[in-house]
């Protein structure tokens, strides 16, 4: 893993657009940007015109040695920041953003010929996304699965691009919808359960990495039918967020 220096960067916004009906994807040009693995976070930080400063962290959904880096950002109505990058943010407006952050939760290309599962809820699939597509980039042989647990089809963050890398191979897709599925589905929508969990993801007896992100209760639930399944603690990665 590359070791890589965390600082204070201004970032120029290249680009906002939708991501779904409560989320914006972000593009940030940050020219001191010294890359990021996937995984990885970032403190971003919005200063008012009085000097009051509000900071958060966001999962960067981008990987690799360049300099643009993308967010997806779901708004929490009642947050000080997401609103704001969700509602006004424009093109050309400058941040200041802080990292790159994390080493614990991130994805490199490894010797280690074992499967990796990926479970995300909502808003959590970010990071995952950012794994799975450096796992197509890099060549990676390793075995990749995602499965994400989502309101409705349209709540889906990175719907084409999940889409391109089920069909390329690279990844097996298991969306779980939670409140209305898509035309001719062959799943009734319903909420992720110990027993749904342990049919979609890879065996204990497998040993998979297994990577899980989203709201705390959902992280803390699975991990616990993880455990109760037979995979090693040490085998689970977690992270989980609250409001922002």
């Amino acid at each position: 893993m590359t070791r890589r220096p965390t600082a204070w960067h201004t970032a120029t916004v290249a680009d906002v657009r939708p991501e779904t009906p409560t989320a914006r994807r972000i593009e940030l040009d940050i020219p001191t940007w010294p890359g990021n693995d996937a995984g990885a976070h970032l403190d971003l930080r919005l200063t008012a015109p009085d000097g009051y400063q509000a900071s958060r962290s966001y999962s960067i959904a981008s990987a690799g040695e360049g300099t643009r880096v993308t967010l997806a950002v779901d708004e929490v109505p009642e947050g000080e920041v997401s609103p704001f990058l969700v509602h006004d943010l424009r093109s050309g407006d400058e941040i200041e953003v802080h990292g790159p952050l994390g080493a614990f939760f991130v994805w490199t290309p490894t010797p280690d010929p074992r499967p990796v599962q990926l479970i995300a809820g909502g808003s959590g699939v970010v990071p995952l996304f950012a794994m799975a597509q450096a796992h197509a980039d890099s060549g990676d042989a390793s075995e990749f699965r995602l499965l994400y647990s989502v309101r409705t089809p349209q709540d889906v963050f990175f719907a084409d691009e999940l889409a391109a890398l089920a069909a390329s191979g690279t990844l097996r897709y298991d969306p779980v919808y939670t409140r209305t599925a898509p035309p001719g589905a062959t799943v009734p929508p319903g909420r992720l359960t110990a027993d749904r969990l342990r049919d979609a993801v890879v065996g204990a007896e497998r040993a998979p990495r297994v990577y899980v992100c989203g709201p705390t209760p959902f992280v803390e639930a699975v991990s616990r039918w993880l455990l109760d399944a037979g995979h090693r603690p040490g085998d689970i990665r977690t992270e989980r967020f609250g409001g922002s």
